[in-house]
C-alpha cells in the first residue's frame, strides 16, 4: 500500500507549545526534518515560551493543521494564596455535561491543578451567564475544535484574582427577566474532590429574586466532617444547610454559594462520591410582586421604637406608613407599612429601646436581657443596628455583661474582626469605647446614663445578646478583666484616643491566673497640664494594704511594672488647662519570663501605630482629698463606696485651697447626716495623722482617714 504524506510548515507563536500526536491504534506518524533525515514518532512537540496577560483565540499559527482535531491549552499560574482570573464578560460561557458538544464546535474546559492531581472544574460553550472564573494557584484553560472547523477569533483577559480559600470561584451574572442556568459540581458526573470546597458567586439584577434547586444529587459516605452548602449575602446571616434540606426561598440581591465535601470513605468498594447539578432560577419581581404590606406592632415591648430610612433618593423605593408616603418612618406602636420596589440596599432599619429605672428599689433584681426585638420578615432589609438607652436611678450604676463571653476593646493591635461591634457612650454622646466579642473584659459598670449600640460589620445580620443590671456604686467606670496566660490584654481609658472627662475616675479589676505574674505596661500616655487637682495612676494588689505604684502627671511615669497577683488599676483625671489624659495599658500574664519579649514587641507596635501627645506638667501643690479606709486591710475597693452624689459633691464648691479644719468639719457633718458619726465635737482640731494600727472611730462599712495625695476614690466621691 502507498503511504499518504501531508507536508505542513509549523511556526509556533510566542508562548505556544504545539503537540501533534496520533490516536491510539493508528499507524499515523509525524516527522520532523533533521538535516538530511526524518525524525518520526507518534507525537511531536514544538515550543516557544512567553508570558502574556491575554488568552488570544486566533487561527494563524494552526491553519496548516486544519484537517486535524485541534486542542488549544493555556497553562496559568498565580502565586498562592492568590488565584488567577479569566474574564468572560464579552462573550459569557455556559456549562454543559462532559458528554455534550457545543453547537459552534468550540468547547472550553477549565481545570485546576492540585497536589492530588487535576480537577475538571467544568466544560463550557460560548454565550452564557458565566462571566468569570478564578482558579487557586495553578490551572489550565483549553479550547477544542473538530477537524475542518476554523477557529473563531476572540480574546479573554487574564489577571491576578482574589485570595480564595476554595478550589475555584465561578461568577454567574444573571440576565434581566426569567432565566435559568445549569451548573455542575467539579469532576461531574464523577465525584467532587475529597474534603474540598467550591464557590459560585451570583450577580442578580435589581428587582429580581433568585432561588436554588439541587438535581441529580449523589451523597458520599463520610469518614470525617459532613457535606454542606453555605449561603452568604450582604445584610443577611450566613446560612449553612445539608444538601438534603430545603434550600432557601428566592431572595433579593447578590449572594455566594459554597459547596463543601467531607473526607469520604473510599475503603469500601463501590462507595459513592459527591456529585450534583444545580438549577438556578432568576425571577423578575415586576412580574410577581405588588407593594408589600407590612404590619408592625411594637406595643408588647416597652420603650421600643423602630426607624426605617430611605438611603438613596434616586431609587424607585416607595415607603408608606398608614398610607402616607415618607422618606423616614418612625414606628412606636401599631402601624401599617407598605413598601414598593424597595431592595435591601435602598433602606436602613434600626431600633432603639429606652430602659429606665427611677428608684433603685424598683429596679429589676435580675439582669435585663438586651436582645434583638422580634420584627416581621416583611421588612425590606434586616436590622442593621439596635441601641439601648439605659437610665439608672440617681446615684445608680449600669452593669453590662455578655452571656456569650468576655469582650475586648477595639484598639490598635487589638482590632475587632467579629461580625458585630458594641459602641458604649454616655448620655451626652461622649464615647466610652468600641467593643466586640472574644476578649477579657467580663463586666463593665458605668455610673451614669449610657447607650449601648450594637451594629453589624460588613452588612451582616445581627444576632446578639447582652445583659444589664442596675446597682449603686459611685465610681464612674469599672471594668472587670480576666487575663489569660500568655495573651496580651489592651485596656484604654474611656473615650480613647480622646481624653477622659474632667475629674472622672476609672478602675480595672484585673484577675491573674494562679501561680503567675502580670506584666503591666503603659503605652500611648498623654498627660494634660492641670489647673485643679492632679491626674493619678495607681496599682494595688487585691487584699493588700500597700500600693505597688502611684504617679501623678507631674511625676515621671515608669513604662512597666510587674504585679504578682490580681490587682486594681485605678486612674483619675484633673481639670485640664490644656491637653488631655489618656493611656493604653497592656496586661500580660505569664509564668516564663522569656515571654516578656513578646509583650515588648506588642507594646512597641502599639506606640508606633498612634501619634502620642506627651505634655510635661509643672509640679503643683495638691488639694487635700480623702479616701475610703477598710479595717480589713484594703485601702480602696472599687464598687463598695457608700457616698451618694449630692449637690455639695459637685465641682461648683471646689476651691484652690481649703483649710484642714474646714475640710474635716465638712466630712464630720456629712458623716453625722448619714449616721456614721455621733454629734460633732466643737473643739475638733485638724487631723495630725495616725498609724495603721490606729483605726478611726467609725463603722467598718464606711471609715474616713486623714488626707492623702490624689486618692482615687476622693475624685470618685466628688463626681
Amino acid at each position: 500500500l502507498g503511504l499518504l504524506v501531508n507536508k505542513v510548515t509549523i511556526t509556533p507563536e510566542r508562548g505556544t507549545t504545539v503537540n501533534i500526536s496520533s490516536t491510539v491504534g493508528k499507524r499515523c506518524e509525524v516527522c520532523r526534518r533533521e538535516g538530511r533525515s526524518n525524525d518520526c514518532s507518534t507525537s511531536l512537540v514544538f515550543k516557544d515560551n512567553s508570558c502574556s496577560g491575554h488568552i488570544i483565540q486566533a487561527d494563524s499559527g494552526s491553519l496548516p493543521l486544519l484537517d486535524f482535531n485541534r486542542k488549544f491549552t493555556w497553562n496559568l499560574n498565580a502565586s498562592a494564596p492568590k488565584a488567577f482570573k479569566i474574564d468572560f464578560t464579552k462573550t459569557g460561557l455556559r456549562q454543559i455535561p462532559p458528554s455534550e458538544r457545543c453547537p459552534d464546535g468550540h468547547s472550553y474546559t477549565l481545570q485546576a491543578l492540585q497536589t492530588t492531581g487535576k480537577v475538571a472544574v467544568g466544560k463550557y460553550c460560548a454565550a452564557g451567564t458565566i462571566s468569570s472564573a478564578q482558579i487557586l494557584s495553578l490551572g489550565s484553560f483549553s479550547l477544542e475544535v473538530p477537524a475542518g472547523q476554523k477557529l473563531q477569533n476572540g480574546q479573554f483577559d487574564v489577571s491576578v484574582g482574589e485570595e480564595i480559600k476554595s478550589l475555584a470561584k465561578i461568577t454567574v451574572t444573571l440576565p434581566k427577566g426569567i432565566s435559568s442556568s445549569e451548573l455542575l459540581s467539579p469532576n461531574y458526573p464523577d465525584s467532587f474532590p475529597d474534603d474540598d470546597v467550591m464557590e459560585w458567586y451570583f450577580q442578580v439584577p435589581k428587582k429580581h429574586k433568585t432561588g436554588i434547586q439541587f438535581m441529580n444529587l449523589t451523597q458520599p459516605s463520610c469518614r470525617k466532617k459532613e457535606t454542606a452548602v453555605e449561603y452568604h449575602s450582604k445584610g443577611r446571616a450566613a446560612l449553612v444547610l445539608s444538601l438534603t434540606e430545603a434550600q432557601p426561598r428566592p431572595n433579593w440581591g447578590n449572594f455566594s454559594m459554597t459547596l463543601r465535601n467531607c473526607e469520604m470513605e473510599r475503603r469500601r468498594a463501590g462507595s459513592p462520591g459527591l456529585s450534583l447539578s444545580r438549577l438556578n432560577k432568576c425571577l423578575c419581581c415586576t412580574l410577581l410582586f405588588s407593594p408589600v404590606v407590612c404590619k408592625v406592632d411594637l406595643r408588647k415591648v416597652e420603650g421600643l421604637s423602630l426607624y426605617i430610612e430611605k438611603l438613596r433618593p434616586a431609587s424607585d423605593c416607595e415607603m408608606k406608613i398608614n398610607s402616607v408616603t415618607k422618606e423616614k418612618i418612625t414606628v412606636t406602636s401599631n402601624s401599617d407599612l407598605s413598601f414598593q420596589d424597595c431592595l435591601p440596599e435602598d433602606v436602613r432599619v434600626t431600633a432603639l429601646r429606652v430602659i429606665e429605672c427611677k428608684q433603685l428599689k424598683d429596679c429589676p433584681k435580675t439582669p435585663v436581657r438586651l436582645t434583638l426585638p422580634a420584627l416581621p420578615s416583611c421588612l425590606p432589609a434586616p436590622l442593621s443596628s439596635v441601641t439601648w438607652i439605659l437610665r439608672p436611678p440617681q446615684h445608680g450604676t449600669v452593669e453590662l455583661t455578655s452571656p456569650n463571653g468576655p469582650l475586648k476593646q477595639s484598639l490598635p493591635g487589638q482590632p475587632c474582626n467579629d461580625s458585630v461591634i458594641v459602641k458604649l457612650a454616655e448620655d451626652d454622646g461622649i464615647a466610652i469605647g468600641n467593643f466586640c466579642p472574644q476578649g477579657a473584659i467580663k463586666k463593665i459598670q458605668i455610673h451614669t446614663n449610657m447607650s449601648v449600640t450594637v451594629s453589624s460589620m460588613g452588612g451582616r445580620a445581627l444576632n446578639i445578646q447582652y445583659s444589664s443590671l442596675f446597682n449603686s456604686y459611685s465610681e464612674r467606670y469599672i471594668f472587670t478583666v480576666s487575663s489569660k496566660k500568655d495573651v496580651p490584654v489592651l485596656l484604654a481609658t474611656p473615650g480613647w484616643p480622646e481624653g477622659m472627662k474632667s475629674y472622672s475616675t476609672v478602675s480595672w479589676i484585673v484577675s491573674v491566673p494562679p501561680k503567675m505574674k502580670a506584666h503591666l505596661m503603659f503605652a500611648n500616655l498623654s498627660q494634660p497640664k492641670c489647673s485643679n487637682r492632679h491626674t493619678n495612676i495607681r496599682v494595688q494588689r487585691v487584699n493588700r494594704l500597700e500600693e505597688d505604684y502611684s504617679r501623678r502627671e507631674d511625676e515621671e511615669t515608669e513604662s512597666e511594672i510587674v504585679v504578682s497577683e490580681g490587682f486594681y488599676l485605678n486612674m483619675s483625671n484633673c481639670m485640664p488647662e490644656r491637653g488631655h489624659f489618656s493611656i493604653i495599658s497592656v496586661v500580660f500574664s505569664y509564668s516564663d519570663p522569656l515571654l516578656i519579649i513578646v509583650l515588648s514587641v506588642v507594646a512597641a507596635l502599639l506606640v508606633t501605630s498612634v501619634i502620642v501627645l506627651a505634655v510635661v506638667c509643672p509640679k503643683k501643690k495638691l488639694n487635700h482629698q480623702v479616701s475610703i479606709y477598710n479595717p480589713s486591710g484594703t485601702i480602696f475597693l472599687p464598687g463598695h463606696t457608700n457616698f451618694p452624689k449630692t449637690r455639695e459633691d459637685n465641682e461648683s464648691h471646689v476651691y484652690t485651697t481649703i483649710e484642714d479644719t474646714l475640710v474635716y468639719t465638712h466630712l464630720l457633718r456629712k458623716g453625722k447626716e448619714t449616721g456614721v458619726y455621733g454629734e460633732s465635737d466643737p473643739s475638733y482640731k485638724p487631723f495630725t495623722g495616725h498609724t495603721v494600727s490606729q483605726k478611726p472611730l467609725v463603722s467598718e462599712d464606711s471609715v474616713i482617714s486623714g488626707p492623702t495625695e490624689t486618692s482615687w476614690l476622693s475624685s470618685c466621691a466628688s463626681q
